[in-house]
């Protein structure tokens, strides 16, 4: 799917592209790769069934818990978030047909500085033609953003631990 800025833009500013949200408990996916291959499968086929469509997607998955992740798909053609869509005219002209991409966000208070992450997970046409590589990708990306978000919190509770033993 291609698609120009002036039509990106359009959809995004008339919600006219397709959006769903699953809310999971942490516990339920946080032990079981297999588990979490499941929900990452249902997200690739929702995004590769909107693109067969030429439509725009964004599919969350939030894992609720004490201290909530949002995983998130959304198809874009550059690594910004959807609700960002001004700041694109940077970076394209109007006309200029341009490959739809579809990107890997991670948003927790514990991932990192700016509490959020977005990474090309790779080409909407390369994920149509191989989901089952699109979902193995994502299944592994976001295992590996479980584990650094858990490294993060642990490191957290160890810092403070030391910073109250030190007063």
């Amino acid at each position: 799917m291609k698609i120009n800025l002036k039509d990106l833009t359009q959809a995004i500013e008339d919600q006219a592209y397709l959006s769903d949200m699953e809310n999971i408990k942490y516990a339920d996916v946080s032990r079981s790769k297999k588990k979490l291959r499941e929900h990452a499968a249902k997200m690739v086929s929702e995004v590769a069934l909107a693109l067969k469509k030429n439509s725009l997607m964004q599919v969350q998955l939030v894992l609720e818990g004490k201290s909530p992740i949002t995983f998130a798909l959304e198809t874009n053609i550059v690594n910004l978030p959807l609700a960002y869509y001004k700041k694109l005219i940077n970076f394209f002209d109007e006309d200029e047909e341009v490959p739809v991409k579809v990107y890997f966000e991670t948003a927790n208070d514990d991932l990192n500085a700016s509490h959020f992450r977005i990474d090309l997970l790779m080409d909407g046409e390369d994920l149509v033609a191989d989901p089952d590589k699109a979902t193995d990708l994502l299944t592994s990306a976001m295992s590996e953003k479980i584990k650094q978000i858990k490294e993060n919190e642990k490191a957290a509770r160890e810092a403070a631990k030391e910073a109250k033993a030190a007063k």
